[in-house]
């Protein structure tokens, strides 16, 4: 299995430096950039399973550079900076961060966060294929029968929340929290929406190879029911 590669975008060389070390020795390839323009190089050199990303950098916006890269990519984004004000993290997670750290912070529970991020999308090998579905949680593609599917980015981390736990029964609730990272009180009808959009963008009705269930308990069962297991 390749190693999970991280871009780390970091204008303070000591922080920089730290982090590299910290998370080469845990096993990541890291690529580094200390400027805006520096990390849009590497982006495209060394598509990352998931960035760090600071907010304030010399030439630019850490918030800038979220913006661009949720035009193209949903790959994990965690801000690593000192604004601790509600209306910059807001910003940061509106933008489409997947979380927020506040400097200073612990290598280990920054360790953890971008653990969790990498499970939840699956990343290491950067792909999930479940013929004739195919997802790439780096560039973000869905395909179905070699044809391209245009997903929103909730709709592609809902795929791949389904696709991680095909088989399994799976609550609202516990939908929600996972691919919103919210508490399920503010849920509404925001689940049951994005499940059948994705059900008709997945021709689940026409005849797919994949079962997009309803259960008694108001959740749901993801299944691939031909091609085999």
């Amino acid at each position: 299995m390749k190693k999970a590669r991280i871009l780390l975008v970091e204008d303070e060389t000591e922080v920089l430096a730290a982090n590299r070390d910290y998370f080469e020795e845990k096993g990541y390839e890291v690529s580094c950039a200390e400027t805006l323009h520096e990390a849009r190089n590497r982006f495209w050199e060394y598509p990352p399973d998931v960035i760090l990303l600071d907010v304030l950098l010399p030439d630019g916006s850490g918030y800038d550079f979220c913006r661009e890269v949720r035009k193209k990519s949903s790959v994990p984004i965690i801000f690593l900076t000192c604004m601790c004000e509600d209306g910059s993290i807001v910003t940061g997670l509106e933008l489409g961060g997947d979380d927020y750290i506040v400097k200073p912070y612990s290598l280990s529970v920054l360790h953890a966060r971008v653990t969790a991020q990498l499970r939840r999308r699956g990343a290491g090998t950067g792909e999930i294929i479940l013929p004739p579905l195919y997802i790439n949680l780096t560039s973000g593609v869905v395909k179905l029968e070699n044809e391209t599917v245009e997903l929103g980015r909730k709709e592609f981390q809902l795929l791949v929340y389904f696709a991680e736990n095909r088989g399994q029964e799976l609550t609202q609730s516990q939908i929600y929290e996972a691919v919103w990272n919210a508490p399920a009180e503010s849920m509404g009808n925001t689940v049951r929406m994005n499940v059948s959009r994705l059900r008709q963008k997945l021709h689940i009705d026409d005849g797919s190879a994949f079962e997009l269930s309803a259960t008694p308990n108001q959740g749901y069962i993801f299944m691939r029911v031909l091609y085999g297991a």
